[in-house]
Order: structure tokens, then C-alpha cells, then sequence
């Protein structure tokens, strides 16, 4: 079993043994509130321990297939019980290790909870429908059945949700799995996996291993007994998973990122609109897939809009994600602060206007943290880097628009297809924007980083390949169709 202490050195779960990788070396955790706090170790796994975790997977999976839908689903129901009872746990360890804040860590951990309990109801929703045959005398269905041994490979700024929402519906629908986390919320997914563990799996069923992108993660893309692949992370790594994938002629889903673009009405509510664009723009400190990227307000309220969203912004309490009262969290690791500081200078370079934040945190309760305040650029153009590239951090930029068409225009000057919403009170208005955005997530009046577990999750053009996650879209990739035909 997995240590629970601070500062443990956290194991392999292959084969369901907690192992220790044959380099016998690990990587630190390092706290992005104090990076000289080291939250715990994780295996540097070698290409030796992959093959492995894959082989014991690729045993296992027919058995596992052959223990029926209803089964698997009453096993998810027990790591639902168990994650729940950890929450606490989880979530600080979550905020130690990424910096998100505590009240978000614990949401974001019932969370998957809630996704366990879904997908463990998939147990009892039927896997195929009967289909008229041609010949009166026979019978003809269809069944969905398992692709085999999944790779599962996910990114640090949801450690529970991300993992969860791949983990469960490729368990219940009879797949094996070899999951690799990101290494900067190893020790978060260690403790995930624990409640896997001890909720009963057979043996081989769930494989769990760390290490480099470069080693483990290439190697789950690329190893022959991997049937599937599930990636959620950047662009650049995303193409290399879609193309290694139909290279070897098997699936792949591949979620990657988003610059997701908010539209205001003149029409619209100012406080809403102000309000929602702060929250998708700046909690989790922006790191989200679907945070909001750039602001589209329409002239005749660019100016009163501006003047309060700086106003809302300059509230927002910055710090510690331990301690009551703060809003916003640290960039979760040196990189991201790094980029995060080169892309305020890149604004600033380009001729857009630094009207708030941009600021790295100094004194005494910031010098050892990635801390930088809240920004937002006005005046931005269309073509500018701030404008077109994924941040992944807390920065906005404002675009003025002369109308609605020029807004949705705008919008969809971009690369990416994510996540996309408009504020307006205005129907037709709504009904155009819902109908021409070119985005797989499409919100009204509402704010752009919001998400459900019972509905279809990706997005278009480079934000996405492949079929859709949660709800009942998963089924599309965690299984195949057999079609059968009975004649007496």
C-alpha cells in the first residue's frame, strides 16, 4: 500500500503490487506555493517497468472482459466510496502539489467521485440494440465490446478529474489499463490510485506508472500490446500521440488545448458578464483548457466593461491556496511561470496595453512561489501571439468589435476549438452564435470554463481528434461494435 505520509516516496502499482522502478531512482514534487517544499517522490520509471505494467495488462484483459459489465460497474461503486471518504486528504495534497486552491481541490475531487458513481451506472445501461435482419428467420444485434489494453496519459492541472473521467469508462467497459500521469501531480494520482487499488480489481486490470513524457509516455504510445491510447495535454504532444497512433493502425483520442474566446453583447448584462469572464479567465490561475483566452466586446460598451473588469480583477486576492481567503493560486511550476512571464512581456512587445497585473509577487509570503498577479491587455489585434497562442495561464486580452458578426468573426480566427461563449440578452443574437462558432463547447451567458460529466467533452479543429469524453459519447471510444446474427 501506498504511504500517506507528506514527503513519501510514492510507488508503481503494477501488476497490483506497489513497485519500485529497476532504475531505482525518483523525481521530486516540488510545491509551486514553496518550491522548497517537496510534496514526495515518484518512480523515474524505465522503458523495462512500462513493459511491465503493459504485459500485466494485456494478461489480464480477457478475464476481465469476460466478468461481465454489471461487475465492473459494482467495483467502481466501492473507489467511489473510497475516494469520497478522502477528499480531504486528496484536495490538500492536490493544492501542495499544483497550487490550486483548497475550496477548488475539494470540489474538483467530489468531482470525480461523481464521475465513478456515473460510470459505475453504466454497469446496467444496455451495450448494443437489436436490428432488423433481412431473413424473417434470424435474429440480429449489435454488442459493444472492449478495444483491450488502454494507455492513458494526462496532464497536471486536473490530477482527479482528468484521470478519473478516463479511468472509469474504460474499466467498466472491459478494457485493461496502463495509465502515466503528468510527473508534476504524480503524488495526487499516487493517492487516486490507491482507492483503485483497494477498492478489489483483479490482478492486472489497472496499471499505474510514472516517469518522463520522453520514456513512459513514449513508450505507451508506441508499444505494441497498447490497444488505445487516451491523451489529454499540449498541442505538440497531442500530434505526436495522433500520429503515432494511426501510424500503428489504432485508436487514439486526443484533447489538447484551447483559446477560448468570450463575446459581449452591448446588449448583454455587465455584471454577469464581468463576473463570469474573471471566474473562467483567472480561477485554477487560468490553467484550464477552457479558460477564458480573449474578451470580444462589442463598442458601445468596450470602454464600461473595461473599466470594471479591471475593477473586479484588482479585488482578486493572490497567495498561499492553503489559507482562507484566497482566491487565486501560483502558476503551477517554474515552466509555467516562465511562459506565463514571457507572454506578458511578448503583449507588451507586440503594442497591446498592459491595463492591469502582469506583476510577479514579492516578499516574504511569495519569494519562494510562482506567484504573479491577475493581467488583462486591452487593445489587442488579431494577430498578436497574446491573441492566438495558449497561454495556460492567468492573461486576457480585449478585443474591440463594431458588431456581433465582427465579434463572431473574431472569435473564430483562431486555430483552436474548444470552448466558446457569448453574453446577450439579445435571441437572434444567441441563436447566431450558437449556429457559426466553431467550437465543441458552446455557452450562453455563461461562463466559458464550465464543463458536466453527463455531456459530451472536446473540441474542433486543433483542439481535438478523435470522439468525445464523459457522459455516454466515452462509449464511442472505450468500445468496438460486433454485430451479431442468430439463425435457427
Amino acid at each position: 500500500m501506498v504511504s500517506i505520509t507528506k514527503d513519501a516516496t510514492f510507488k508503481n502499482y503494477i501488476n497490483n503490487e506497489w513497485k519500485e522502478s529497476d532504475s531505482t531512482k525518483v523525481l521530486e514534487s516540488i510545491s509551486p506555493m514553496n518550491k522548497s517544499e517537496v510534496v514526495g517522490h515518484i518512480q523515474n520509471s524505465t522503458l523495462e517497468d512500462l513493459d511491465k505494467a503493459v504485459q500485466a495488462a494485456h494478461n489480464a484483459k480477457e478475464n476481465w472482459r469476460k466478468i461481465g459489465q454489471h461487475a465492473r460497474g459494482q467495483i467502481l461503486f466501492k473507489v467511489a466510496n473510497i475516494l469520497e471518504s478522502r477528499i480531504d486528504d486528496i484536495a490538500e495534497t492536490m493544492t501542495r502539489e499544483m497550487g490550486k486552491t483548497l475550496p477548488e481541490a475539494k470540489g474538483e475531487t467530489a468531482r470525480g467521485v461523481a464521475i465513478l458513481r456515473y460510470y459505475a451506472g453504466e454497469g446496467v445501461r444496455k451495450n448494443g440494440d437489436v436490428i432488423p435482419s433481412s431473413d424473417n428467420e434470424a435474429l440480429m444485434f449489435t454488442k459493444r465490446v472492449p478495444i483491450g489494453v488502454v494507455g492513458i496519459v494526462t496532464p497536471w492541472n486536473f490530477p482527479v478529474a482528468i484521470p478519473v473521467w478516463k479511468l472509469a469508462p474504460a474499466l467498466v467497459y472491459g478494457n485493461t489499463v496502463v495509465f502515466k500521469p503528468a510527473t508534476e501531480a504524480a503524488v495526487t494520482a499516487a493517492k487516486v490510485i490507491e482507492c483503485f487499488s483497494e477498492a478489489g480489481f483483479p490482478e492486472g486490470v489497472l496499471n499505474f506508472i510514472t516517469g518522463s513524457g520522453s520514456i513512459v509516455g513514449q513508450g505507451i504510445i508506441e508499444h505494441p500490446q497498447v490497444n488505445a491510447i487516451t491523451f489529454t495535454g499540449s498541442e505538440a504532444v497531442g500530434k505526436v500521440v495522433s500520429k503515432s497512433a494511426a501510424e500503428r493502425g489504432i485508436k487514439s483520442q486526443v484533447e489538447m488545448g484551447g483559446k477560448n474566446p468570450v463575446i459581449v453583447a452591448k446588449d448583454a448584462d455587465l455584471d454577469k458578464s464581468v463576473e463570469a469572464v474573471i471566474s473562467g479567465a483567472f480561477r485554477s490561475t487560468g490553467q484550464k483548457c477552457t479558460a477564458t483566452s480573449k474578451v470580444i466586446v462589442e463598442a458601445a460598451i468596450y470602454e464600461a466593461f473595461k473599466e470594471k473588469l479591471v475593477q473586479e480583477t484588482e479585488k482578486i486576492t493572490v497567495g498561499n491556496s492553503l489559507n482562507e481567503g484566497i482566491w487565486m493560486g501560483p502558476c503551477a511550476s517554474e515552466s509555467q511561470f516562465n511562459t506565463v512571464k514571457s507572454y506578458i512581456e511578448i503583449g507588451k512587445e507586440e503594442g497591446a496595453q498592459l491595463i492591469t497585473g502582469g506583476e510577479v509577487l514579492q516578499g516574504k509570503e511569495y519569494d519562494n512561489g510562482f506567484y504573479i498577479t491577475p493581467t488583462i491587455f486591452a487593445n489587442a489585434k488579431l494577430d498578436m501571439r497574446i491573441v492566438q497562442e495558449e497561454i495556460f495561464g492567468p492573461v486576457i486580452a480585449l478585443i474591440e468589435v463594431a458588431d456581433i458578426q465582427e465579434a463572431i468573426q473574431a472569435a473564430n480566427n483562431t486555430k483552436y476549438g474548444l470552448s466558446a461563449s457569448i453574453f446577450t440578452s439579445n435571441i437572434g443574437s444567441f441563436l447566431k452564435f450558437a449556429d457559426e462558432i466553431e467550437a465543441g463547447l458552446v455557452r450562453i451567458n455563461a461562463e466559458s470554463a464550465g464543463v458536466e460529466l453527463q455531456a459530451p467533452f472536446g473540441g474542433m479543429k486543433g483542439s481535438g481528434v478523435g470522439s468525445r469524453e464523459q457522459g455516454e459519447a466515452a462509449q464511442e471510444f472505450y468500445t468496438e461494435f460486433k454485430t451479431i446474427l442468430i439463425k435457427g
